[in-house]
């Protein structure tokens, strides 16, 4: 059924996202051994995957429930995301962000003319108090990763692989609550189920990984991240875990010294700006590369909004 959700999703949001480009990595093809592509998801409009969940939640909503105003919660690239697609579609929302989320990314969000409220020192804090401000005033509430539109709407970036790369053998993506490597997991999966797919995750912030270790939904200590894109716990209810613990193959954990040394690695050989989530899948294969020699290999390269005072501390 969710495959089938996802192809729609890609028939309704075709219009509203760019098709990114699969990139050839000589480099990484090289060290690695195996033939490596980049899905430049970073060149996506507002410069992350996000945008493919908004559009596709937005447009699957009817008129009625789209008018009265929408509510997100996100430390960036989700808000962003939203922001751009109510922009799009003449539509009004509030955006709910931490307040440790990244000013680069808040002014964005602003210039989109979205209202912006902080509230709250962890992701999961300020999506649950979004979501009771969205029920207390009658709105709809769009989650970053809890939502079956979002993830089918994050499931086309594996409509586009596999049309990119038929035959394609491993997949890895940065994973935060699950969306992202959800949705392209249950598509890739089901169309090829040899298909290896990764999730990969920073050390400082694991609540993915060690949720599936336990086999239930936990929360982890945070420490501070680069990958402030995946950074945070995860609902207790949250839909992706059972899709992570059911087509994901194994989860990979990277330093954040590793995650500063994939960033700028990609700077220096695609001279491309990504982000720190971004670079945390670019990592896990850096450091788990024996399983893949000799494959055709797929990195999610997932946003390219890093504020420049990060940007400043890595070089």
């Amino acid at each position: 059924m969710l495959k089938q959700q996802i192809i729609r999703a890609h028939q309704r949001i075709c219009a509203w996202v760019r098709s990114t480009y699969l990139e050839y990595s000589p480099f990484l093809s090289a060290i690695t051994g195996a033939e490596v592509y980049l899905k430049l998801e970073n060149y996506q409009y507002t410069g992350s995957f996000k945008v493919r969940g908004a559009f596709n939640k937005l447009l699957s909503l009817c008129p009625d429930h789209r008018q009265p105003g929408i509510v997100a919660a996100s430390s960036g690239n989700h808000g962003l995301a939203t922001a751009y697609a109510l922009k799009q579609l003449n539509l009004t929302g509030t955006i709910f962000v931490p307040h440790h989320a990244a000013p680069s990314k808040v002014d964005s969000i602003k210039r989109l003319g979205v209202n912006v409220i902080h509230h709250g020192h962890d992701c999961l804090e300020t999506e649950l108090y979004a979501k009771q401000y969205a029920d207390e005033n009658n709105l709809v509430f769009i989650s970053p990763y809890n939502d079956l539109e979002i993830i089918a709407g994050q499931g086309t970036i594996g409509v586009e692989v596999l049309e990119q790369l038929p035959d394609v053998e491993a997949i890895y993506a940065s994973v935060g609550g699950g969306g992202l490597i959800s949705g392209i997991a249950s598509y890739c999966k089901l169309a090829n189920p040899k298909i290896q797919i990764f999730g990969c995750l920073p050390q400082n912030s694991p609540a993915m990984a060690e949720s599936i270790k336990v086999g239930k939904i936990i929360s982890v200590a945070q420490l501070p991240t680069l990958s402030d894109g995946t950074a945070g716990n995860i609902e207790k209810d949250a839909i992706t875990f059972e899709l992570c613990r059911k087509y994901a193959d194994d989860f990979y954990l990277v330093s954040e010294q590793d995650i500063v040394s994939a960033l700028k690695l990609i700077l220096e050989k695609h001279h491309m700006l990504i982000e720190g989530a971004a670079a945390v899948a670019v990592a896990a294969l850096l450091n788990n590369q024996t399983i893949v020699k000799g494959k055709k290999v797929v990195i999610v390269v997932c946003g390219a909004n890093i504020g420049v005072d990060a940007l400043k501390s890595i070089l």
